[in-house]
């Protein structure tokens, strides 16, 4: 029997989700139809709404539903100090660790060649002036220690040679090639401790 059309436009649309593949992208569509209708539009509401009202951050890149996020907006932050993300999930990882009293600065991807990702087309520019603007004292460098993590990272550490400011690089407490996300509260809290000097 051939599948219908509408079912595998919706299957389709599922495995555009990371780590969703065929076979998982067809049981969500025919999750779908299980579902009573005014779930399904609860469902279609709720994807509408995270896409017109969330957005990045203005100063930092988190992505928020205020004109600011409430952590730039806070001033009991120390906002002299400034970790360095790759995405804003990871962001709320670290805030999860209750150990962590400074700023972020999501730069929106990392370095690249591969893909075609220079230093150009990740929100590098806009570190380089927070820094001058809101007299950042410390950079906290804590991209994955992928190969392009740490490119990243060399990268950054390079140009901020000569910026009046401490860069420092988060510890090895996070294995080589583990994403950010999955780490626990207990590995990210000791890795920003035993972080070392880069400049």
């Amino acid at each position: 029997m051939k599948e219908l059309e509408a079912i595998q436009k919706l299957t389709d649309s599922f495995t555009l989700f990371p780590s969703i593949g065929s076979k998982t992208a067809e049981r969500m569509a025919y999750a779908i139809l299980d579902m009573p209708i005014d779930e399904v539009n609860r469902l279609i509401q709720s994807i509408s709404n995270a896409k017109t009202k969330v957005h990045p951050c203005p100063i930092c890149g988190i992505l928020t539903e205020d004109d600011v996020c409430s952590i730039c907006k806070s001033e009991s932050r120390d906002h002299s100090t400034c970790i360095v993300l790759e995405n804003s999930k990871e962001a709320l990882s670290f805030e999860n660790t209750n150990s962590f009293n400074g700023v972020y600065h999501i730069l929106n991807g990392l370095i690249n060649p591969s893909k075609n990702i220079g230093p150009e087309k990740i929100r590098i520019n806009e570190l380089i002036n927070r820094i001058k603007k809101e007299g950042i004292k410390e950079i906290i460098i804590a991209t994955s220690g992928t190969i392009e993590g740490e490119t990243t990272a060399l990268y950054l550490a390079k140009i901020l040679e000569n910026e009046d400011v401490n860069v420092t690089r988060i510890a090895y407490g996070i294995p080589i090639g583990a994403n950010l996300d999955y780490m626990d509260s207990l590995t990210l809290e000791r890795a920003l401790k035993g972080r070392t000097k880069i400049k």
